[in-house]
């Protein structure tokens, strides 16, 4: 039962920081709107395809859950 205990635990702390991180991800101006991204417009309709912000992010998430990992296994 403490193993379930300390899931749960981490699994609600990991839903805390998303949900903060996807609050202030409004506020990033360039968030979006980066050379690669794919906008397109018309009168009723506006597609996003946000190519290059994509990338940056999983680049971006990849180092930072490395170094998280190398951390924890010392």
């Amino acid at each position: 039962m403490q193993d379930l205990g300390r899931l749960l635990l981490v699994m609600g702390g990991i839903l805390v920081v998303l949900g903060i991180v996807l609050t202030l991800a409004g506020r990033i101006p360039w968030l979006g709107r980066l050379p690669g991204d794919i906008r397109i417009q018309r009168d009723n309709f506006t597609c996003i395809v946000p190519l290059a912000t994509s990338l940056l992010l999983s680049l971006l998430l990849t180092v930072v859950l490395n170094v998280v990992l190398r951390i924890l296994r010392r």
